[in-house]
């Protein structure tokens, strides 16, 4: 039985951040064991877009055939059509136990992990399929989008500069390098692909990434411009709402920043960045039962993040239960000894434990530390 996948190179313009991340497995021949069989139903029903139909006649198929992979992998793809991430991701390992070297079933897992933004175990699987086949581009650019949403632009530039010279006008390599070389402050760079975003007309892809060259140049008003055109031409595309919060807070509007991280988040739940700023700007106003969904779902995302644990500490601390935050402010100050506000908090912990020579001592780091920072 022959399997297929959806082909990155035909993703438009307007919609390439998306990935093909509802790629599925497209059922070419049916044993002829499988005929007449509830089998064939579920791929008539998941043709017809019935994916409940299907998804039961799949179950039936295996309740009979528990090893058939081809079964097991399209009832991933029925499931990720539902939205039912965790319970694909589950299917697509059990096909693979029975077919481990299958490269369409590791991808499609890839892709329903990326979809539940799993990011860490998507990466994974993108990395065997590509072991096993480098020349698939959307695996290439699936991993580059987890590197760039992880926060690793250069991870990006790795997997993707060797396709820079001749990938011609592919906005999906263009946008992805493109963000890669202007988050790694490669202007230069950045810009070859911005224009070439920009021999395509007008797109929410090319205002994106010239508010993100207008960001590195120190230009905040210019880049809120461009991330707000970025919006407006559309809603949809990954990130857009996000930059543009993060640039209104820049420049001093935080209640329009809060609605576009919201809206971010309403888009992408998982999205870091706005997860953390939407926890910040709620801390802010002293609403901490609120923020610390958002800030625990951003640690989530990025596991370890100094920022969002220093967030989440500052946060214990206010609802003075003191100890658990002295325990997080330590291991960050043990991470990082330059994180100033850690110092500053942990000194805050210790003296409320009546541990004076310990808060003497952060007060002591944190007047070293601003006066190397005031060195010419």
């Amino acid at each position: 039985m022959l399997l297929v996948s959806y082909d990155a190179r035909v993703v438009t313009a307007q919609s390439f951040l998306r990935l093909t991340v509802m790629a599925g497995i497209l059922i070419l021949a049916l044993p002829a064991s499988a005929q007449d069989s509830s089998f064939s139903r579920a791929v008539a029903l998941q043709k017809a877009g019935d994916f409940e139909g299907a998804a039961g006649e799949y179950r039936e198929f295996l309740a009979a055939h528990p090893d058939n992979v081809e079964a097991r992998s399209n009832l991933g793809v029925v499931l990720v059509n539902l939205g039912k991430y965790e319970d694909a991701i589950n299917e697509y390992k059990a096909a693979l136990t029975s077919a481990p070297s299958n490269a369409v079933v590791r991808l499609n897992l890839g892709l329903a992990l990326y979809k539940a933004s799993q990011l860490e175990e998507a990466l994974e699987a993108f990395g065997l399929v590509l072991k096993a086949s480098p020349e698939k581009l959307q695996a290439r650019y699936l991993a580059a989008d987890c590197q760039l949403r992880l926060g690793r632009p250069a991870e990006a530039i790795t997997l993707l500069e060797s396709l820079g010279a001749s990938g011609g006008d592919d906005p999906v390599l263009s946008y992805l390098l493109g963000m890669a070389y202007l988050a790694t402050k490669q202007v230069d760079k950045g810009q070859l692909f911005i224009d070439r975003i920009l021999r395509q007309g007008d797109s929410a892809q090319a205002s994106v990434l010239m508010g993100l060259a207008k960001r590195g140049a120190g230009d905040m008003k210019g880049a809120a411009d461009d991330f707000k055109r970025a919006v407006e031409l559309d809603p949809e595309l990954a990130g857009a709402h996000g930059l543009y919060g993060q640039a209104l807070l820049s420049i001093g509007s935080p209640d329009i920043a809060r609605r576009e991280f919201e809206a971010e988040l309403s888009r992408n739940p998982l999205d870091f960045d706005a997860n953390l700023n939407l926890g910040v700007l709620l801390r802010n106003e002293q609403d901490n039962d609120r923020a610390l969904p958002y800030l625990t779902r951003a640690l989530g995302v990025r596991p370890g993040d100094l920022a969002t644990r220093y967030q989440i500490a500052s946060l214990t601390l206010a609802r003075q239960d003191v100890p658990a935050a002295t325990e997080m402010l330590e291991a960050i100050v043990k991470e990082a000894p330059s994180f100033v506000e850690a110092h500053v908090a942990l000194a805050t912990a210790y003296y409320r434990q009546q541990r004076k020579a310990d808060g003497d001592r952060e007060r002591a780091i944190v007047e070293q530390l601003n006066r190397q920072k005031d060195m010419p």
